[in-house]
């Protein structure tokens, strides 16, 4: 029987499906977010369920020596180390279209909550400091007529995209390639070349592109330093795209209006400057969770699992990635 190790609890549905197949374990929350936990107790299983905390470095790929097949438990995959795993032989595959809806709604909810300040109003009531109506208490920003820059313009950025139109408004975009005419006609969206004037002409600036060599710290000093002072900026993509120390600062300066951030660079810590920033909104990479996509995910990555091991070929088992 093969034996299958999940790093980390996962929903009931997804452990019982692949109960049926093969032998599983789970592992505590926090286990294997070390290589060298990984290292020690990868030897034993033919697949591996893992998180975005999960390091599947070259060295843990190597001490696999039974590994056929790593899932990943969410769309990007920046934790494994595809090309070692390729030249292993091990397959590798990820979760992308179950979160679309979900991360759209929940973009749409940063840009309310940060917009309309909705933290800060809450605690001020909190803290009984509400003694009545206030006609110049937390005045935000109206959304209509406004405009959303989205760098990555991929499910997830379209989701926004759509769902700030309901809003009123304006959606300006850059991504590697252009999408096609049909898609940007739907959303009245403009392609705009530059990034960097995407984020001068943007009042929020969203980040929904994956993290790669060319984005990482994307969002640097100079760009913070060209976004216009009542700009907000939302990340739901991966806290490395933007640079948490020059935020941080353009945030206590006031450089501009605020940041609304679900991913951090060094997950789980957050930069400290940015705990004390005003106008920020933190929360714990929640972005796709609800009981439906959770429970979606995993069905993917375990339906992933389970055809490799069954010997289908690549054509047959979910979102493969290549090279």
């Amino acid at each position: 029987m093969p034996k299958i190790l999940i790093t980390e609890p996962i929903p009931d549905d997804v452990i019982d499906y692949l109960k049926n197949f093969a032998s599983v374990t789970v592992g505590d929350k926090g286990t294997y977010q070390s290589e060298e936990a990984l290292i020690r107790d990868i030897p034993e299983y033919d697949g591996l369920l893992c998180m975005l905390s999960t390091p599947v470095s070259e060295t843990v790929l190597k001490a696999g020596q039974n590994l056929k097949v790593i899932a990943n438990f969410a769309v990007g995959y920046d934790n494994i180390d595809v090309e070692a795993a390729h030249d292993l032989g091990i397959k590798v595959a990820n979760t992308p279209d179950v979160l679309t809806e979900a991360c759209g709604d929940y973009a749409m909810g940063l840009l309310l909550a940060l917009s309309r300040k909705f933290k800060e109003a809450e605690q001020y009531l909190r803290d009984g400091k509400f003694a009545g109506w206030e006609p110049l208490g937390f005045l935000g920003m109206e959304l209509r007529d406004r405009t959303l820059g989205i760098i990555g313009m991929g499910r997830i950025g379209q989701a926004f995209a759509d769902r700030a139109r309901a809003f009123g408004m304006k959606i300006i975009y850059h991504n590697r390639t252009r999408v096609d005419e049909e898609t940007e006609q739907e959303l009245k969206a403009e392609f705009i070349a530059d990034h960097k004037e995407l984020a001068q002409r943007a009042d929020v600036l969203s980040l929904n592109c994956p993290l790669t060599e060319e984005t990482h710290h994307l969002v640097n000093k100079e760009l913070l330093d060209s976004m216009p002072e009542h700009a907000l900026l939302i990340n739901i993509s991966r806290g490395a795209v933007i640079d948490e120390a020059a935020l941080a600062q353009a945030l206590h300066q006031n450089q501009i209006a605020g940041a609304a951030l679900d991913v951090f660079e060094e997950e789980p810590k957050v930069h400290p400057d940015l705990l004390t920033a005003p106008n920020t909104l933190l929360l714990p990479h929640i972005a796709s969770a609800t009981h439906r996509t959770r429970k979606d995910i995993g069905m993917l990555a375990a339906e992933a699992i389970t055809s490799v091991l069954e010997g289908k070929a690549d054509s047959e088992i979910p979102n493969l990635i290549s090279r």
